[in-house]
């Protein structure tokens, strides 16, 4: 088990949360646009990890690092992330090329 909280943004349709939530990761959504108070409401300054499956909503990257300074950012789409946030992010996957337990599994295991 781990002591982990996630926050995860945008539609989670290949189910990387339920994942992290079995290997024992806490984890909130965001409702909506993953802007400031909707990440603050989910418990951002609380996370250990912020997955963002949406990446229209890229620019809530930035956003995070300044309301949390130092977090793992993981992006799981199938989208290219915009350059403007590729270096603030930690790691990113393509659901295609590896499935949302396998991601789970290495999340939970860096803790």
């Amino acid at each position: 088990m781990t002591d982990q909280k996630a926050v995860v943004a945008g539609p989670d349709l290949d189910g990387l949360g339920d994942a992290l939530e079995a290997e024992g990761v806490e984890v909130s959504w965001v409702e909506g646009i993953a802007n400031r108070p909707a990440l603050e409401d989910a418990g951002i300054s609380e996370a250990d990890v912020f997955v963002l499956t949406d990446v229209e909503q890229a620019t809530s990257i930035p956003v995070v690092v300044d309301l949390v300074g130092r977090i793992r950012i993981v992006v799981y789409s199938r989208d290219s992330l915009p350059e403007f946030a590729k270096g603030q992010a930690d790691l990113l996957v393509d659901p295609a090329l590896l499935d949302a337990r396998t991601v789970a599994e290495e999340l939970a295991a860096d803790n």
